[in-house]
């Protein structure tokens, strides 16, 4: 007789649960069995060799495994470190660790803090101006409102406000959640417009799309643009320079209790430093836009990051960046994925840009699975429907 035996996929507690009360499961056994149907991985970086023996000990005698550098067996240096474990077995060890030198206790919380972030998913995110955003079991659209006359994809159709608002409540209609307005491009080759240009171009459109009462996200790295927007009813600024590209942003931001998006760049900031390990890079230099904004009195709950997919990467760490999405679920906060149209989708379909649709739903499909809470997009209704069937089946019990 065929007994139907199979492998499990475990991704969260509560899918380790529903199959244990399946199986029917004492109600009293299910917190101590669940940590340990979930295996987690997690790279250490810099970690000193003596801190990094005990890791392994301590690991190990726990049944996981710590995986470090030859020479640091010896003492010698630093090295990186994969702790490969469950649920359980972390919580042993940071146990242990939190009384051990060679600063092994502030490891404890960190690794405490990691395994938190992959467990916990942003419910509701309040906005300025009296909005608020739902992110609980489904995926936000952003549709992108370019009034720019050199934007890569759309330049020079949305320059007058009239036509500006018929497109966003186009978008609102098909779908869009929050409407992302840009008077600046951002292409590499571009010509910067200056502040007065910016705000000429952008604050009409603002007004009136807020009016309309549509959710405005405002795509400025410039303090003053985000000021007058946020006075005329903006909810959300977009920056591409995380805070670094001029300085008063967060002052900005900290006033009018504005949530931001934090996107990694090193097209405008460090132009052509190469990688060393391009996640925890990226994780590394958001991560420090993230403690300058909360050191400077903005929330950790205001803030949505971004990795910034197409601003100094390329092709191939484009793809991989969607690849290992996931990883930035260690840092515990809404993920927003803006690949649609770009460079790299052309150059790996060989299509031109208004000839990305597939493309870019495909990446858009790769990067829900893998932990994105929004997507800028701009093709609205076939994003919405994407998004719509991932969410329902990535939700089904």
């Amino acid at each position: 007789m065929i007994k139907g035996h199979h492998a499990i996929l475990i991704e969260k507690p509560q899918d380790a649960i529903r199959i244990m009360q399946q199986i029917g499961v004492d109600p009293g056994a299910l917190p101590y069995m669940t940590p340990k149907a979930i295996h987690r991985c997690l790279l250490l970086k810099d970690i000193k060799a003596q801190a990094a023996l005990i890791l392994k000990q301590e690991m190990l005698s726990r049944g996981g495994e710590a995986a470090i550098r030859r020479s640091a067996l010896a003492c010698q240096g630093e090295t990186d470190v994969l702790l490969m474990g469950t649920l359980r077995q972390f919580e042993l060890l940071t146990d242990k660790i939190a009384r051990q030198p060679f600063g092994l206790a502030k490891l404890a919380v960190e690794i405490k803090q990691i395994l938190g972030n992959l467990q916990t998913e942003t419910q509701t995110m309040e906005l300025a101006n009296g909005k608020s955003l739902s992110l609980e079991n489904r995926t936000v659209i952003m549709g992108i409102l370019n009034i720019t006359p050199d934007s890569f994809s759309d330049g020079g159709k949305y320059l007058q406000t009239d036509a500006a608002l018929a497109r966003a409540v186009e978008m609102t209609e098909q779908g869009a959640d929050i409407i992302d307005v840009g008077a600046v491009s951002s292409r590499p080759d571009a010509e910067l417009a200056s502040e007065t240009e910016e705000i000429e171009r952008i604050a009409p459109v603002v007004e009136r799309l807020c009016q309309q009462g549509i959710t405005v996200s405002v795509d400025t790295f410039r303090p003053r643009v985000a000021e007058i927007c946020l006075q005329i009813g903006a909810h959300l600024i977009n920056d591409i320079g995380r805070l670094q590209l001029e300085p008063g942003l967060l002052e900005i931001l900290v006033e009018y209790q504005a949530s931001v998006v934090l996107m990694h760049n090193r097209l405008q900031m460090r132009r052509g430093e190469p990688y060393n390990d391009i996640v925890a890079d990226i994780i590394a230099e958001l991560q420090e836009s993230i403690d300058q904004a909360t050191s400077g009195g903005l929330d950790r709950s205001k803030i949505i990051i971004d990795p910034g997919i197409g601003f100094g990467k390329d092709v191939a760490q484009n793809r991989l960046l969607i690849k290992r999405l996931w990883e930035f679920k260690s840092m515990g906060l809404p993920i927003l994925l803006g690949a649609s149209r770009k460079r790299f989708i052309g150059q790996t379909l060989d299509t031109e840009v208004h000839d990305r649709l597939e493309g870019s739903l495909a990446v858009a499909a790769l990067g829900i699975m893998n932990g994105a809470n929004i997507i800028r997009v701009h093709d609205v209704l076939a994003s919405k429907r994407l998004a719509q069937m991932m969410d329902a089946v990535r939700n089904e019990q």
